[in-house]
């Protein structure tokens, strides 16, 4: 490869960034469709593939992958759906219990901190926890006009609202174009590619397609099955706010440390209050303790595997960067390019260690 092909390269590889970078703000549909689409690809696979069955046999039918995108889409809305109808109305349930014991917690927070708080440093809280009570209660009355608040918004945050239902729309519809077509582009950008990199191009996006496929499929069971343990470990001990806490922490189990820590300290603050006493927050941590060894020691391993090759501090890192570049969007596409990049790093190496350079 010369001097030029080099330059034309760099000049793409750059253009495209950039053109990620100003086009930032509108991508974010594109990547969460583009996401799905690469983790149930494989399962639209499988459907359309079907020919042995009997029953096919006789109609001679074969789904089309039209068809078979088709029952992709409407299982995972099915799936959704269910999610939705059972975790909104035990969310709901467990803010307005939070919200009608804030005045009980904060009250019990000042009986027995600021006792401390003044004989060790001196400071004296001034918290009226009657007058909280009332503000909350005022507030909880108005929030019941449902009617009126929507409306409300609907005036103040009108283009903020239909973005996001645009958004809602245009996901779904993205989806579905991405998985009919999905086999079909790969195939389009493999006949783009130069005929003397075929080989080593399509070696490395097997790798890469490993390394994605074991994370992202991996991860998303490792957090799903967390929620579940965290919610249902944390209800057993008697922990009033076991749901929202445990379903947080399960879902940030994707960031290392992000969801353990704070999950614990949520927990921890939330025994405290409710419990008044350090002693019945063994339990909790028992929990947590029990949670993150499972974790780390089985369900990791198992569904995730070492095949990733990121440290925690290159993850978190990644996730920062990719925020704090092209906000939820880089959030997004920051594990996938940065396992890509590990990948690319593993086979660089593999050629500098075989090179005349290296070996002197």
């Amino acid at each position: 490869m010369n001097k030029h092909t080099n330059t034309a390269w760099l000049v793409a590889v750059l253009s495209v960034v950039g053109i990620i970078y100003l086009l930032g703000p509108i991508l974010t549909p594109f990547l969460i469709a583009a996401i799905l689409a690469y983790i149930a690809n494989p399962l639209v696979n499988k459907i359309e593939a079907i020919q042995c069955n009997s029953i096919a046999k006789k109609l001679s039918f074969k789904p089309s992958r039209t068809i078979a995108t088709v029952l992709v889409l409407v299982l995972l809305f099915a799936v959704l759906t269910i999610i939705l109808l059972i975790m909104i109305p035990l969310l709901q349930h467990e803010f307005v219990q939070l919200s009608q014991k804030i005045p009980a917690y904060l009250n019990t927070a000042k009986t027995s901190l600021e006792p401390w708080l003044q004989k060790n440093f001196g400071i004296s809280t001034e918290i009226d926890p009657t007058q909280i009570q009332a503000i909350l209660t005022e507030n909880w009355k108005t929030t019941g006009n449902f009617a009126k608040n929507i409306a409300l918004s609907l005036s103040s945050h009108g283009m903020t609202i239909i973005g996001w239902l645009g958004n809602v729309v245009l996901i779904p519809l993205v989806l579905f174009y991405l998985l009919v077509d999905w086999n079909i582009l790969l195939q389009k950008i493999s006949t783009l590619l130069p005929r003397s990199l075929i080989g080593k191009t399509q070696e490395i996006a097997a790798d890469i397609d490993a390394v994605l496929a074991e994370f992202l499929r991996g991860q998303l069971t490792v957090m799903l099955l967390m929620s579940v343990f965290y919610a249902t470990g944390l209800w057993l001990v008697g922990l009033e706010f076991a749901l929202p806490i445990g379903i947080l922490s399960g879902l940030l189990g994707f960031i290392p440390y992000l969801g353990f820590g704070l999950g614990l300290t949520l927990a921890a603050i939330s025994g405290v209050l409710q419990y008044g006493n350090l002693n019945d927050l063994i339990p909790v941590l028992i929990v947590f303790g029990i949670g993150q060894l499972v974790e780390s020691m089985a369900l990791t391993p198992w569904l995730v595997g070492d095949r990733i090759g990121l440290h925690p501090l290159v993850v978190i890192f990644a996730l920062m960067a990719g925020g704090q570049l092209f906000g939820f969007a880089g959030i997004l596409l920051a594990l996938p390019v940065s396992a890509a990049i590990a990948v690319g790093f593993r086979h660089a190496k593999q050629k500098y260690l075989s090179s005349h350079f290296y070996l002197g």
